[in-house]
């Protein structure tokens, strides 16, 4: 199985115009305000299937609609996994996601506190984590930076997390881009707690640190909490796969360690559907 657990599409509109030249700024040439869904769907028809992020991140200048996506994956059921974004900062946030999980039929939840501009630990947002608990759908966080200006960098360490984690035993949730930068204290909560995973998603770009984060996740006995994701648009599968393939090029003729072939393959083959519960 092949299956990119970290994936987005961005309609017209969806991007304000602030984040577009936020992200020309960054990305350059790469960058693009739209990503359609039949063009999300050339870079996943040929692989098992994929996760399809929505986001309600106003605060930073990102919209995507929670039926936008429902409508998308519909359309490819056992193949597509639409997860659902509510910000925690509405008030309503737990019946919003209710609805979308029951009304739409999504299957998780996107957080992102650097663009939503909440901190995950503060109390109030834990009606919204029992929500998802008793739900049984999985949260995915991006816990790392981002260069959008406006957003809360102290709100994304990975640490911040562990509080939820310890509340909620039972609920499964991912941590993208291994927590970027601070890669070693990802790698520390998610090793803690048996619910909780990381993905790899945009790290390809950063060869060094790639090498890197997975030496970390080797020492600490946490390769198989390492799922495929690529952050699409922004890199596609096969970069992502392509990377993994060639991340010990960096270290040949040194003594510095190896990534197994076997940890390498295991990644990119990983069971993410059901290790997420998202096959029911």
């Amino acid at each position: 199985m092949i299956f990119d657990c970290h994936t987005h599409v961005f309609g017209p509109g969806h991007c304000f115009p602030e984040q577009v030249e936020a992200g020309k700024r960054v990305w350059g040439d790469k960058y693009k305000e739209t990503t359609l869904p039949e063009e999300h769907w050339e870079h996943v028809k040929d692989i098992d299937g994929a996760v399809v992020l929505a986001f309600d991140a106003a605060a930073t200048g990102t919209v995507v609609p929670n039926e936008y996506v429902a409508e998308y994956v519909s359309r490819h059921p056992g193949k597509l996994y639409g997860f659902a974004s509510v910000d925690p900062n509405r008030e309503n946030a737990a019946r919003l996601l209710e609805e979308a999980i029951k009304g739409l039929n999504l299957c998780g939840l996107k957080l992102a506190p650097i663009y939503q501009n909440f901190y995950p630990e503060e109390r109030r947002h834990f009606e919204l984590y029992a929500k998802a608990n008793e739900l049984k759908v999985p949260i995915l966080f991006h816990q790392g930076t981002s260069y959008v200006s406006e957003g809360y960098l102290d709100a994304s360490r990975s640490a911040s997390l562990d509080p939820i984690a310890r509340e909620f035993p039972d609920l499964t949730i991912v941590i993208a881009h291994m927590g970027h930068p601070w890669i070693d204290e990802c790698i520390a909560v998610v090793r803690k707690h048996k619910n909780m995973y990381m993905d790899l998603s945009a790290l390809c770009g950063r060869p060094w640190q790639f090498y890197n984060a997975l030496v970390s996740a080797m020492e600490y006995g946490v390769p198989h909490k390492i799922l495929l994701g690529s952050d699409y648009p922004f890199f596609t599968i096969t970069e992502t796969i392509e990377a993994l393939r060639n991340v010990n090029h960096l270290v040949e003729g040194t003594k510095l360690p190896r990534i197994p072939d076997e940890m390498i393959e295991g990644i990119i083959h990983r069971h993410t559907p059901e290790l997420l519960g998202l096959v029911k």
